[in-house]
């Protein structure tokens, strides 16, 4: 950041005082668990910037897989979800990372990467869709800046304020990107997925897709994670699809109005899946 535009010393100092009084009357107001969960210390515009940084140093560490056709359809599927979001004020960027791996992962900011195995491992399209909705969701719930504010606190502001320490950058964006860095970051509340899960259903019933193909999902994946585990150690470490989360989708979904969705399934989601390799055998 050019120096003319950095605030002065002082200034920092104000807005650090300003943060730990913040922080200070939080923890001593009623409900302050809640508030707690709730704690940002980071603005849009920020979240914003974070991710850019973020989405770089990712970039450099994984393979993105560039056949137009799969890009095409995986960033219509999302922006479409993204459409009956609650947050979609902000740009999502959203791209194929070419791994076996079964994962999909968001980053503060509205960046979504979906991998490859994944696309290859859901049966239909609103399988895929139920993943990068709760992935969408955690975009939604801030759940990255939240969980940034919390576990660094003045630390991350003043590294964005300043833009210096690059090195505090990869660190963080490895650690939601699941190479190096503190893999941490990647392990949401329970709280935090459940919201997910609650704002993909929603997303998907809003967009004319059947929600049913997320509970669908999850139980197959914990299916074949009893049997062959291999490929999915990274989602289960992350993102465990656990059979509590899978009550409470289909709870969430039993409470919607009845809606004639669109087909489950759509010839292009197949095709797309024809254009990619066959996954390897673990």
């Amino acid at each position: 950041m050019p120096s003319h535009h950095r605030p002065s010393a002082a200034r920092v100092r104000a807005m650090r005082r300003a943060i730990g009084i913040a922080l200070v009357v939080a923890l001593t107001l009623p409900g302050c668990g809640k508030a707690l969960r709730n704690f940002n210390l980071i603005s849009d515009q920020e979240e914003s910037q974070l991710g850019q940084q973020f989405s770089r140093e990712i970039e450099q560490e994984i393979k993105l897989w560039r056949n137009p056709e799969v890009v095409d359809y995986i960033d219509d599927l999302g922006q479409r979800l993204v459409q009956h979001s609650q947050r979609s004020d902000i740009p999502y960027h959203i791209k194929v990372v070419d791994t076996d791996e079964v994962n999909a992962f968001a980053i503060p900011g509205g960046y979504l990467y979906v991998n490859r195995g994944l696309i290859s491992a859901a049966e239909n399209e609103s399988e895929l869709a139920g993943v990068m909705g709760h992935e969408i969701g955690h975009v939604v719930g801030r759940h990255g800046s939240k969980q940034l504010s919390k576990q660094y606190g003045l630390q991350i502001i003043t590294s964005l304020i300043l833009g210096e320490n690059p090195g505090f950058v990869r660190q963080l964006a490895g650690g939601f990107a699941g190479f190096g860095g503190q893999v941490g970051l990647l392990r949401y509340s329970r709280e935090a997925e459940t919201e997910a899960d609650l704002y993909s259903v929603h997303e998907l019933y809003d967009a004319g897709i059947d929600p049913q193909g997320m509970a669908t999902f999850f139980e197959k994946l914990l299916a074949l994670h009893d049997t062959e585990p291999g490929g999915l150690e990274k989602l289960f470490s992350t993102h465990p699809p656990t059979r509590e989360r899978i009550a409470i989708v289909r709870a969430e979904i039993a409470k919607l109005p009845p809606k004639a969705y669109a087909a489950k399934d759509s010839d292009r989601f197949h095709a797309i899946q024809r254009k990619l390799p066959a996954m390897k055998k673990k």
